[in-house]
């Protein structure tokens, strides 16, 4: 097998990392570990439908808690995602469900009160 051309396995990082803090509880921007991540995520062929599919789906499932239930703390890693994306790898998605989950995101967003990622981080 051949290794892909630099421009591909950037080119996949840069999507990765984009879908990634565009989320809602997520970084402003993506950190060295995310970059690595991502890459490995390259490297071992998941494909970036899967990768965009399992970065919904988990903020989808932390946005429709039931609001009784304690906030959970921002997410501070793509790492975080990779539970998911295994799962979705053993039980893959019906092919229109990527469009599904960035509707339902969508409206979701629209719907919910405006908010504005912070841009203070405990982690600097």
């Amino acid at each position: 097998m051949t290794a892909a051309p630099e421009s591909e396995v950037n080119a996949y990082v840069a999507a990765v990392v984009m879908a990634y803090v565009e989320l809602p509880e997520t970084p402003l921007s993506a950190n060295i570990q995310d970059h690595r991540q991502a890459r490995r995520l390259h490297d071992r062929g998941i494909p970036l439908r899967i990768v965009e599919s399992a970065l919904l789906l988990a903020s989808l499932r932390r946005l429709v808690r039931p609001v009784d239930l304690p906030p959970l703390p921002p997410i501070r890693s793509l790492a975080y995602f990779q539970p998911v994306i295994d799962e979705l790898l053993v039980h893959p998605m019906p092919e229109n469900y990527l469009e599904y989950l960035r509707l339902k995101l969508n409206r979701f967003a629209r719907s919910a009160s405006p908010v504005q990622k912070n841009t203070f981080s405990d982690d600097r």
